[in-house]
């Protein structure tokens, strides 16, 4: 039998509380998430249960892992250890599992939330394999470039820590505050083991080969999108063709923001997101 996923709650459960899934990205684990989560306000968390998982090898769950590593089977452990319809927040990576939880459980999500995330990562154009049938008109996709995710995969299996650390730089790149946010995100995510270089490699794939570009328009929760200005994953281009597909979500973007706009604009971001989810749910 497959081990249950190991997850955290950050404030109490109550009869009427709504959970908050948060969702980490890419070669990091959910430490990332306590800044956040210490700027919460007390009328929010008295309606929102906050909880944390930490994708298969990642953080508390380092050795519980799967096979093959797909967003399908991260998102059957996921609903085997959530029982009650809940909010999805992912970031990057993590909104690649979001969003494949909206579509594969719609009645266990009771909005959706992606930070910084894109239903296709990688940059196509109209003559690739990858593109969807629902972006048939346009020329070209915007996202990381398939050398930049080959040589990702290639240092990996030189030097594991190298890269996490390569690709924080990256995230951070935009951020009027660089430096101080790479060490930040570093002192955060060192709580943890450093995955195994197979976990990364795997997980990095899926950055790689997840398109859902066609399936955006049958979300049905509410769904908001937040992204920086200034990332360098997730292109600002982008965002205009997101628009298109998924025409019943809202989104945002924070000016002069990295690939991680929760930790380069705290403030901004935890005031936009707790007014939306108070909104979505007020009662």
């Amino acid at each position: 039998m497959a081990e249950i996923l190991h997850f955290t709650t950050h404030s109490d459960a109550k009869a009427d509380t709504i959970p908050l899934v948060l969702l980490h990205g890419w070669g990091l684990n959910s430490a990332i998430w306590q800044p956040l989560i210490e700027r919460l306000p007390a009328n929010f968390l008295a309606n929102f249960q906050v909880i944390t998982i930490d994708l298969p090898g990642f953080g508390v769950n380092y050795a519980n892992t799967i096979q093959p590593y797909t967003l399908a089977n991260i998102v059957d452990k996921i609903n085997a250890l959530i029982d009650q319809p809940a909010v999805y927040l992912g970031w990057s990576l993590g909104g690649l599992v979001a969003t494949e939880m909206a579509l594969t459980y719609p009645d266990k999500v009771r909005a959706l939330v992606t930070v910084a995330s894109s239903p296709c990562f990688v940059e196509t154009d109209s003559t690739s394999a990858q593109k969807s049938s629902a972006t048939t008109q346009e020329d070209f996709w915007p996202g990381i470039k398939t050398p930049v995710l080959k040589a990702f995969h290639q240092q990996l299996k030189v030097d594991a820590e190298k890269t996490i650390a390569g690709f924080l730089k990256i995230q951070a790149m935009g951020s009027p505050h660089i430096r101080q946010d790479i060490k930040q995100i570093k002192q955060l995510i060192m709580q943890y083991p450093t995955p195994t270089e197979a976990i990364l490699d795997q997980s990095l794939s899926l950055l790689e080969s997840s398109d859902h570009r066609a399936a955006l328009a049958t979300i049905k929760p509410p769904f908001l999108r937040l992204y920086g200005s200034a990332d360098s994953l997730v292109p600002k281009k982008v965002i205009e063709l997101i628009d298109k597909l998924a025409i019943t979500s809202e989104s945002h973007i924070f000016l002069q923001a990295s690939h991680a706009p929760f930790i380069s604009h705290p403030e901004e971001f935890v005031e936009l997101l707790t007014a939306w989810l108070m909104k979505a749910f007020s009662r």
